[in-house]
């Protein structure tokens, strides 16, 4: 059993409760008089597209490189501002739906009060008792039948009264009647862009339902059945007609049915992992918010290691399913209309940390809308590295949207002006390839990858022998020039060359394995070949750029120089322990100054020191997240909210237990002593398998390997390997003993 559980109404948006179907979100706050339901679909997103790429680029991008190989930062970037931004320099934001009020009438003093969220059905389920009537809501966002569906019931017949509205903040839309049961809140999303509505609908057992004004009026029924759905003409030609049909044809089934069919759909996904650390009882039996206070003060039950991983799996399914668009920056949901950094889609990590436990949770179906978006924008990627640097193939900023915008955001020089976006994306596509062995997929992506490469053949520079980016940028650092001028461009940091390293070898493999061998293919080999290595600096850590150079702000947030540990395998520590150590090193600086002070770093940070095989460092930093960057309702606070903490933490669970390469599969790499023992099973190895793994006091009691594709791989258990060859479909049970006359590595 894992859920999240409350004896009190949520406060505030943060301690409510969210629901999703991957197209619909809803933050249910559990207030038994005033109830509010915020609510999300995921493509309003307002306004249209832009055109908004600057015509000046392609002019001064050569003076722009000049001064910056010079060492003349501060002139380049004040001509950066005005030659590379766009134009205008921002793109529009992704808003709030809305909100679902509920005004339930006779209901005095309340007792006995629970809400919770089932993470093992995807339910919400608020109980208490009123004037000694017992009052139990249920809802679900289904995503076979595409609405929500709220059930309230009471014991006593004729205790249920209550009056809904839909509400847009600010915003002066219409509302209309649907019916004698239902009420409609439709309007449009600004020049250019989606019309939209949303529907709510009810039908009493007892009593009457109708709509007076804008209000649908329940009176006196013994039980409540209420239907939500919303939509926009990004994916509806007649938005009202075709919610309403959900509607309708939600209607005409039994809750039973709905809820079956629902948790029969979520289950088929969430049930494929699970994760045990023993007897949890004494702590499932402490109200959520209670424990996260208590992690506040410095007690972090092992518990709650087990049900964030089990959130954050949650969490991916209910906001990125097949079909829908990708997880924002916070998932699918937004209370606000101008949310924090637009709530889009920010590549300079956070978007790609949203997909991090994706493959190896076992939820590569959930991985599939960020597919579909890499798809969206190679069309404006082409526009944009044409017009503004000349160049073939497509390209990113650290910015897009549901229109696959690809043009600099905003006017941040630590930020703004780094062109690695869909170079990291495309990786993500060999990642589920690795994960499943798809050819169907390789053969459908691996033209996008090569054209986000080739971009970068014409983009670098050679400079004293190297081919670099320029201008480059580590997001979101600054650094200090030996003359004491500050600056965040220049040419070949560190991080691009990595990203290059695993994107230009990315495409060679795949053109191996389609038996593509053309001149592209031979460019990018040399090219990679012509990037700068990762390398040491004076102070034993890993360059973060192409000098060692002074850093501004020495316990920044983004880690972006040790890309190459996580979530490359460029930096290992049984393959490159020279770079693995200095990568230590690099953390170290960082934390000492103040580093992991935002929950999606410090979510990072976990995966860093899984990947330097820490567990108790690793697991330390899972307490600081819990004590210092999670809200009431398990959210990630960076602070404000945002989601990618949530998913990388789940992530860096999973990579504490196994990680894998093409080469090997490493058991138990960064067991933590609060872990003693436990159990995992399901969680997926590069390869095309599956592996479950027990362990007690510390040790592996064993462990199965299932082979989806054929596999051979070499199995690791501290520092003894052997080989591991199975058939697709076959099962191999290894156990401690199997490992002692291995060879020591």
């Amino acid at each position: 059993m894992s859920r999240l559980w409350y004896e009190r109404p949520a406060a505030v948006w943060e301690e409510a409760l969210p629901l999703g179907n991957g197209r619909l979100g809803a933050m249910v706050f559990g207030e038994p008089v005033n109830e509010l339901i915020q609510v999300n679909e995921d493509s309003m997103w307002y306004g249209g597209a832009v055109d908004r790429i600057n015509p000046d680029t392609r002019e001064y991008l050569p003076q722009i490189r000049e001064l910056i190989l010079k060492g003349e930062i501060r002139k380049a970037e004040r001509l950066m501002k005005m030659a590379m931004s766009g134009c205008p320099d921002s793109a529009h934001p992704y808003q709030t739906l809305g909100n679902i009020h509920f005004l339930f009438e006779n209901i005095g003093e309340v007792k006995d009060y629970r809400r919770l969220l089932d993470l093992d059905r995807a339910v919400y389920e608020n109980t208490f008792t009123a004037d000694g009537v017992s009052y139990t809501k249920e809802i679900f966002l289904s995503s076979p039948d595409d609405v929500m569906v709220m059930r309230i019931r009471a014991d006593k017949k004729g205790a249920i009264t209550f009056q809904t509205l839909l509400r847009r903040e600010k915003f002066f839309d219409g509302v209309k009647k649907c019916g004698t049961n239902g009420i409609c809140l439709y309007g449009n999303l600004g020049k250019g862009g989606f019309d939209f509505a949303m529907q709510v609908s009810a039908f009493a057992k007892g009593g009457r339902v109708c709509v007076i004004g804008e209000h649908l009026l329940v009176e006196e029924a013994d039980e409540v059945m209420l239907f939500f759905c919303a939509g926009t003409t990004y994916r509806m030609k007649d938005v009202e007609k075709e919610i309403g049909a959900k509607i309708e044809k939600a209607a005409g089934k039994s809750f039973e049915a709905l809820l079956t069919a629902h948790i029969r759909d979520y289950s088929a996904l969430f049930d494929r992992v699970e994760l045990l650390l023993g007897d949890l009882s004494e702590y499932d039996a402490v109200p959520t918010d209670v424990r996260i206070g208590e992690a506040r003060e410095g007690k972090v039950d092992k518990g709650l290691s087990k049900l964030y991983f089990d959130f954050g799996r949650y969490l991916l399914i209910a906001c990125s399913r097949e079909g829908t668009l990708p997880a924002t920056l916070q998932g699918i949901w937004n209370k606000d209309m101008l949310p924090p950094w637009d709530c889009k889609y920010t590549i300079n990590i956070n978007t790609q940390m949203n997909y991090w436990p994706a493959e190896v949770c076992n939820l590569s179906e959930c991985h599939m809308p960020l597919f579909e978006q890499i798809k969206n924008m190679v069309a404006k990627g082409r526009e944009t590295a044409r017009r503004m640097y000349g160049c073939r193939g497509f390209m990113c900023h650290h910015n897009t949207d549901i229109w696959g915008d690809t043009v600099t955001q905003d006017q941040w020089i630590p930020g703004s002006y780094w062109v690695m976006g869909a170079a990291w994306l495309c990786t993500h596509q060999w990642t589920h390839f690795e994960y499943t062995r798809d050819m169907e997929f390789l053969k459908e992506h691996f033209p996008i990858m090569r054209e986000a490469a080739l971009f970068f053949l014409d983009y670098m520079i050679e400079d004293n022998g190297y081919l670099k980016t320029c201008p480059s940028v580590s997001p979101e650092n600054t650094f200090i020039l030996p003359s004491g001028e500050r600056g965040s461009n220049t040419a070949g940091v560190t991080m691009d060359n990595q990203i290059l390293r695993d994107l230009f070898t990315q495409c060679i493999k795949a053109a191996e394995l389609l038996g593509v061998d053309d001149e592209l293919n031979e460019e990018i080999k040399a090219a990679r070949e012509k990037l700068l290595p990762t390398r040491i600096g004076e102070k034993g850590n890993i360059l973060e750029w192409p000098e060692d150079y002074e850093e501004a702000e020495p316990g920044h947030r983004h880690i972006s120089h040790l890309y190459g540990l996580h979530p490359s395998e460029q930096i290992t520590v049984d393959g490159t322990p020279e770079l693995a150590k200095a990568a230590r090193v690099t953390l170290e600086r960082r934390l000492s100054h103040g580093g992991g002070h935002t929950g999606w770093s410090r979510a990072w940070i976990m995966n860093h020191y899984a990947k330097l095989w820490d567990g108790e460092k690793a697991y330390y930093h899972f307490e600081q997240l819990m004590a210092k960057s999670t809200l009431p309702n398990l959210f990630d606070n960076h602070p404000p909210f945002q989601i990618d903490g949530n998913f990388g933490a789940a992530a860096a669970i999973a990579e504490m237990l196994v990680q894998s390469t093409e080469e090997r599969i490493v058991l138990l790499p960064a067991l933590p002593d609060k872990w003693p023992e436990g159990s995992v099973r399901g969680l997926c190895v590069k390869g095309g398998g599956e592996v479950d793994i027990v362990w007690r006091n510390g040790k592996l009691v064993h462990a199965l390997l299932r082979a989806k594709q054929d596999l051979c791989t070499k199995l690791r258990l501290g520092d003894r390997v052997i080989e591991a060859a199975l058939k697709a479909g076959e099962e191999k049970k290894f156990v401690p003993g199997d490992f002692l006359d291995a060879s020591l590595d």
